[in-house]
């Protein structure tokens, strides 16, 4: 639901901004992990108190993928630790925290720890970061007290003039034809690989028998894509990577991946007993299926934008 309250918060000087209301003075792109930061995160807790709001829910959750655009190095954990488990088996869209949490999500984001996600209680209040410093704090009332205060902390707090929203493609339901499909699928080509993705660029992988299907434990409203199984001919299926995401089996049977066009990956495997690659070129990605986890009542609320 928009909201119809929407600020945008920097740490810019008004006096840099143009008569277009465009900023047009000098930019500080980075967290200086001092007073500016904490004036964002004091930020936050103001909007929040107004909004009657003390937990949020993850929206859009996401981790550092091989592409990285933030001006500080990602950090191990990606500014998570400490806040979900090591595994991130808790970290999932539609979690609900404290809005201390959320705070020092909102931290790490500002850090470029390699966290992402937007924070959110429908209809009433959100939060997201933009690039450059720039915060977006949303309510369902004014906050006058919260503008005020913000404003003294030094930060400009701007009221956005709210357009109508642009629709948006997302991922459709794994619902029941979606399992139905797959079943299908293995009926005619044997075991599959299912990709379960419960944040950006954090991937689980499951083989799915007729066998194995029924015992799947995977994390709320995640993304599902299904591909072939993996090709015991390894050297074959290294002579096609290129530019892709690589996946493997070792002798463990563990199944994990890494991107190949990442420039830390490295050489292939040398323990892979299988392996498959997808490619990442758009025009050449093409997985048998998609679909997001609906919730237990059905109701897709998931919104993950499609490719």
């Amino acid at each position: 639901m928009a909201l119809p309250y929407v600020y945008q918060v920097t740490k810019y000087d008004p006096a840099d901004w143009n008569e277009a209301g465009l900023y047009a003075g000098p930019e500080d792109e980075a967290s200086d992990h001092g007073p500016k930061e904490a004036a964002y995160l004091a930020a936050v807790l103001a909007f929040a108190e107004e909004s009657g709001v003390t937990e949020v829910s993850l929206r859009r959750p996401g981790v550092t993928g091989f592409v990285n655009f933030g001006l500080e190095a990602p950090v191990e954990g990606h500014g998570l630790a400490g806040l979900f488990a090591p595994d991130l088996s808790d970290y999932y869209d539609g979690r609900v925290v404290p809005i201390g949490v959320g705070v020092e999500l909102v931290r790490a984001m500002l850090r470029d720890n390699g966290a992402s996600c937007h924070l959110e209680v429908d209809g009433v209040f959100e939060v997201s970061l933009g690039f450059d410093q720039y915060m977006y704090v949303g309510s369902h009332v004014p906050c006058e007290r919260a503008v005020a205060a913000v404003t003294d902390l030094g930060l400009l707090p701007v009221l956005l003039d709210r357009q109508a929203e642009e629709d948006e493609d997302f991922w459709p339901p794994a619902d029941a034809a979606f399992w139905a499909k797959a079943a299908d699928l293995m009926a005619s080509r044997g075991t599959l690989l299912l990709q379960e993705c419960p944040a950006w660029n954090l991937f689980r992988w499951h083989r799915l028998t007729p066998e194995t299907i029924e015992d799947l434990q995977l994390a709320p409203r995640a993304m599902l894509t299904v591909w072939p199984d993996l090709s015991r001919d390894v050297e074959a299926v290294n002579a096609t990577a290129d530019d892709c995401e690589y996946v493997w089996e070792d002798p463990a049977g563990r199944i994990q991946s890494r991107n190949l066009d990442d420039p830390e990956a490295g050489d292939f495997p040398t323990d892979a007993v299988a392996a498959l690659v997808i490619p990442n070129m758009l025009s050449d990605y093409n997985p048998l299926l998609e679909g997001a986890l609906p919730d237990p009542d059905g109701v897709l609320r998931a919104r993950w934008p499609a490719n």
